[in-house]
């Protein structure tokens, strides 16, 4: 994700989060949301309104800050299955998603069941026009910032026109809140010649390279370690491939930072060295940390939606209800409706 930590005004509509999801329910989504709230954004916490008062009540000044709470009869767990939506209205996502289609609220937020909060969005929100599918959109630490990554997990088969639709919209995105004039476009392959790739990329490519000075600015294909080196701005492939590239990615940051400190702890000499790099090491695990990205975007459907990781703590929350605040003041979704409204013109 983009370094940019640049606090949003105050948005005029709060953004609604699902209080109750996650690994560690309430506590710290509430903790999040009252960071969040102190940075100057407004919050709709929904969830059990009993639980929800009581942690509010264990951060002081919390009532005077702009934190509301929409009362949930239930939640869906991480364990149930992500068809429930359907049947389950009081679940605190639904609420949630009901809540922005109302225009009661700015965004919805979750850092709970990543199918359900899929499931919510699509049902109650639908799709952006011209988009079959949308995706998550995240951001991977790379070589002088970040490369944006989709889809990482909401569609394991898809069709390549998923994948070109994708570029455009993440062009979009990268427009609008990290200021990028004219974003690159890789597609991700098994080798960067043209000629390379499954049915599906070889497919895929075609339409890119169509699009190519028509809303996307597309480089070709790309390798998985271009991703690290940032050849691109931009790389799009299909929900199962992504979400292995990201938690691999995850994976190897936590091993590689655990390396890092057995080396610094392993000797005195070492322990002396460790003191003399220990504010660089802190900014180097900040960037690989996951809760300094807080969620990723569902891109594509009508109405903003942000997917976090269950195991997210305070600090995640807190970045990921900022995030959502920035998409709705940039206008985000408005502008992805226009790039896509030309097609139907």
């Amino acid at each position: 994700m983009s370094a940019k930590s640049v606090v949003p005004a105050p948005t005029s509509l709060p953004i609604a989060l699902d209080a109750m999801g996650g690994d560690h329910g309430a506590e710290p989504n509430v903790d999040g949301a009252v960071q969040a709230a102190r940075a100057g954004v407004s919050v709709l916490l929904v969830g059990n309104r009993v639980t929800l008062h009581a942690e509010l009540g264990k951060h002081p000044g919390s009532s005077s800050l702009p934190i509301d709470v929409v009362d949930a009869s239930d939640v869906i767990g991480m364990d149930e299955h992500a068809s429930d939506v359907r049947g389950r209205t009081g679940a605190s996502i639904n609420i949630c998603t009901r809540l922005v289609k109302e225009g009661k609220a700015a965004a919805a937020v979750s850092m709970g069941h990543s199918g359900a909060t899929m499931a919510s969005a699509l049902l109650t929100l639908g799709r952006i026009r011209g988009v079959d599918r949308p995706a998550i959109l995240t951001h991977l630490p790379a070589r002088g910032g970040f490369t944006t990554l989709l889809d990482v997990g909401a569609n394991a088969d898809v069709k390549a026109a998923y994948l070109a639709q994708w570029a455009r919209l993440a062009t979009v995105y990268l427009k609008v809140l990290e200021d990028r004039e004219d974003p690159t476009v890789g597609l991700l392959s098994i080798g960067e010649e043209d000629h390379k790739g499954s049915a599906l990329v070889l497919e895929a490519h075609a339409l890119l390279r169509a699009l190519h000075g028509q809303g996307v600015n597309f480089h070709g294909n790309v390798e998985g370690n271009d991703i690290f080196k940032a050849t691109t701005d931009i790389v799009v492939t299909d929900g199962f491939t992504g979400n292995v590239v990201l938690k691999l990615a995850e994976g190897e940051a936590k091993v590689l930072l655990g390396w890092v400190k057995e080396a610094l702890t392993s000797s005195l000499r070492s322990k002396l060295g460790a003191l003399l790099v220990r504010s660089s090491l802190r900014g180097l695990a900040g960037r690989l940390d996951p809760s300094t990205y807080g969620a990723s975007i569902l891109i594509g459907v009508r109405g903003l939606t942000f997917i976090g990781h269950g195991s997210a703590d305070g600090r995640a929350v807190k970045n990921a209800v900022l995030r959502a605040a920035r998409a709705h003041e940039s206008n985000l979704i408005p502008r992805l409706e226009a790039a896509f409204g030309s097609d139907q013109a």
